[in-house]
């Protein structure tokens, strides 16, 4: 089976000569249809720089991102971003919701952007809501809800439409635990249906959701395991 992303030995430098940062160190990863990957490790392993390599936030320093089978380095600015409206979702750790727009006009923004109709974008924006379950939002600007809330909505940005990939940084930080729990459902089921998903996590209940779990250090792979069944699981494997 064909992998939705691919890494090849991607690195990635901040900076140069002594006060260089070497935020990834040869990471070569794959994640394919129906798969759920975890990535896990201590703050400053390289976890957000590899997600934003992965949606074409950010390019490499050296080797290649691969979506869907193109590389992404190959690709003009204006291709670039139909990737990013119309394959990849991005759940944001500051959630990225633009203040002007009701919720559901952040939803449907993206739809709008590559030319789907109003309507039709509002349909799918009040049905993504609905997956995560804040339909009573739709008409609600961000300043009108908590930060969980919020989560909620850019949850359901990143999942309107058909998308392929799934990249979601600490999804769950603004929320409580029963409503964290629904959400990573949510993101289970979207990618049991079809879709890759890639979840930068540090707590292990979490990680469990997934089908493999990277563990970063330093901006290298240092283990990869299959899904996590316990707190044990996860200290065995950081030992």
């Amino acid at each position: 089976m064909s992998s939705v992303l691919e890494l090849r030995d991607v690195h990635r430098t901040h900076g140069r000569g002594p006060t260089a940062v070497h935020a990834l160190r040869g990471v070569t990863l794959r994640v394919r249809p129906g798969e759920l990957v975890a990535i896990m490790g201590p703050s400053g392993s390289g976890k957000s720089t590899l997600l934003n390599l992965a949606g074409g936030l950010d390019g490499p320093s050296q080797g290649e991102v691969l979506v869907e089978g193109r590389s992404l380095d190959d690709l003009s600015l204006r291709e670039l971003a139909a990737v990013r409206r119309r394959t990849v979702g991005y759940v944001f750790q500051d959630f990225n919701l633009l203040p002007s727009l009701t919720a559901a006009e952040n939803v449907a923004l993206p739809l709008e952007l590559d030319g789907v109709s109003v309507r039709r974008a509002r349909r799918a924006a009040l049905g993504a809501l609905s997956e995560v379950g804040v339909t009573d939002l739709a008409g609600r600007f961000p300043d009108e809800m908590s930060g969980g809330q919020q989560q909620r909505v850019a949850i359901a940005r990143a999942l309107v439409g058909e998308r392929r990939l799934v990249l979601a940084d600490e999804p769950t930080g603004a929320l409580d635990s029963g409503t964290g729990e629904a959400v990573l459902r949510v993101l289970r089921e979207r990618v049991d249906a079809g879709a890759a998903g890639l979840l930068v996590t540090h707590e292990a209940r979490h990680a469990g959701w997934a089908d493999r779990v990277i563990f970063l250090r330093d901006g290298v792979v240092v283990d990869s395991s299959g899904p996590l069944d316990s707190v044990d699981d996860l200290l065995e494997h950081r030992s």
